[in-house]
């Protein structure tokens, strides 16, 4: 008899995070690091928060408080997200989880039974296939294009809806890609959705304040109402707020589903950590303002490390709409060798390589299910961008 069961050796270790070690552990032996490979703000958690939290600590908020949450905080959640996508959610139908991953977590092990689908267009965040595969379900990757904007089609969801499909997973905008899904692509998803009402719409809305160009982000119930009855809105606090340490998400769904969801949480973890759910209180019913002075600067970052892949030889980098990663292409560069004698076959021995070699750690696309592509961070400093970018572009000049 095996310990370990038979469900883990459905998953792998996530590939962000053991990329990210392992880039610390050489930085710790004195290597010259420059990670790009996670998925985390630069910026600091406002001041306004982190006095919340004191607060909270000083006031003695240290007990457990309702699973879901307490009903302060998801009474301003709620209130953020009907002001930020025209929406009408009350606070009975919040879930307050730790985190973004748990909020999905919940989602598929409180609705999935064996052989039940869910449909997920590719590139994606690495951990959406694995969740499915620990809930028992069977993910069905879709592989969106470059031409397309890396967006799921409605030919494309069409096509892939049967009988046992019971959730499409959409997170716009997008990581790795940082495609963004304006009202026009999700309507055209939406009039797919409506012929097909078993399906069932989990939307992950984390990034959706970190759109540049002016451009605003919808979601799936703001651009079809009636779809509400059959849509887990998620979000959170780690991206736009700089908490990604605090560790606090949300679901926003039908009271019935809810009330499944927090049965759930409250025999697993049970409600978050009451000081952190103080400060995201404040974060999400407080100032607003500093957001918009990040996105600021991440566009910059955004517009410098495009043109600087995009002139490093056999790369090719598209602009993208949201989010705060770059997600090129490396078809110029299969084939050859680097001067450290790596030959680069697949996007995993591009990475290898330009980690060992150049010290610039990112992620190769095979991890987001989309092989011939790697992704880059840019939620570091301009400097630290630059020099990234440099050595990316002696790298791939080194090639032959």
């Amino acid at each position: 008899m095996s310990l370990i069961a038979d469900r883990l050796n459905r998953i792998l270790p996530s590939q962000t995070i053991a990329i990210t070690q392992k880039a610390r552990a050489l930085k710790a032996e004195g290597r010259d690091i420059i990670s790009l490979s996670a998925g985390e703000p630069d910026f600091d958690t406002p001041d306004f928060v982190k006095q919340a939290a004191i607060r909270a600590i000083q006031n003695g908020e240290t007990k457990y408080t309702d699973v879901a949450g307490t009903m302060p905080l998801r009474e301003a959640v709620a209130a953020r997200l009907n002001a930020d996508f025209d929406l009408d959610y009350r606070a009975e139908e919040i879930c307050v989880s730790t985190g973004g991953k748990q909020v999905i977590y919940n989602v598929m092990v409180a609705t999935l039974n064996a052989g039940d689908e869910v449909i997920i267009p590719a590139p994606a965040w690495v951990s959406y296939p694995d969740i499915v595969s620990l809930a028992d379900g069977t993910p069905v990757v879709i592989q969106t294009t470059a031409e397309n904007g890396f967006r799921l089609t409605a030919d494309q969801l069409r096509a892939a809806v049967t009988p046992k499909t019971k959730w499409l997973m959409l997170n716009s905008p997008c990581n790795p890609t940082g495609a963004a899904y304006d009202e026009h692509h999700l309507k055209a998803l939406t009039e797919v959705l409506l012929e097909h009402p078993h399906v069932w719409i989990l939307t992950d809305d984390m990034y959706a304040k970190l759109m540049y160009e002016g451009a605003v982000a919808k979601t799936f119930v703001q651009v079809e109402p009636r779809l509400r009855d059959r849509t887990v809105t998620m979000n959170g606090v780690s991206k736009a707020y700089a908490m990604t340490g605090w560790r606090i998400g949300f679901s926003a769904a039908p009271v019935e589903l809810t009330r499944q969801l927090i049965k759930l949480q409250g025999q697993s973890t049970s409600n978050p950590c009451s000081i952190a759910q103080a400060a995201a209180k404040e974060a999400v019913s407080g100032p607003q303002d500093f957001i918009g002075e990040m996105v600021s600067v991440y566009e910059q970052r955004r517009n410098l490390v495009v043109s600087m892949l995009n002139d490093a030889p056999g790369l090719s980098c598209a602009k993208p709409e949201g989010a705060f990663y770059v997600f090129p292409s490396i078809e110029g560069t299969l084939g050859k060798t680097s001067k450290g004698g790596h030959l680069i076959d697949s996007d995993e021995a591009f990475v290898t390589a330009l980690l060992d070699e150049t010290g610039v750690a990112a992620v190769h696309g095979s991890a987001f299910l989309t092989p011939g592509y790697f992704r880059i961070s840019y939620a570091t400093s301009t400097e630290l961008l630059k020099e990234a970018c440099t050595r990316i572009q002696q790298f791939c000049q080194g090639l032959s």
